[in-house]
């Protein structure tokens, strides 16, 4: 399965690069949702499955919104309420999270869980 995930910033693609593996190309819209970026993610996303992991927050709400009317067949992942975004989300959440979408063959698990 080809699949991208997108995230609002660097630091949620760092964050969620720890528990995927490196083929799963990730997407930054680092807040900013011009024409410019906007076109720049479809065309880069164009034949693969989406992945919307944005933040639990006002204007991760805001850029889910857009994303959705650009990515209508997304599937979307969330994180809790209370975390500070998906970079402040802990790791063993970013995971299962990731296994209730389904991507549990991109996980990297830590020898730990």
């Amino acid at each position: 399965m080809d699949i991208v995930i997108i995230v609002e910033g660097k630091n949620d693609k760092s964050r969620l690069a720890r528990v995927l593996s490196p083929e799963v190309p990730i997407l930054c819209t680092f807040g900013t949702l011009n024409t410019l970026r906007m076109e720049s993610l479809r065309i880069t996303a164009s034949d693969k499955q989406v992945y919307l992991f944005v933040d639990n927050d006002t204007s991760g709400s805001r850029i889910r919104g857009v994303l959705k009317d650009v990515f209508p067949d997304a599937e979307h992942i969330y994180t809790r309420r209370g975390y500070k975004g998906v970079e402040g989300t802990p790791e063993e959440y970013l995971i299962q999270q990731l296994e209730k979408a389904g991507l549990e063959e991109f996980i990297l698990y830590p020898a730990s869980l």
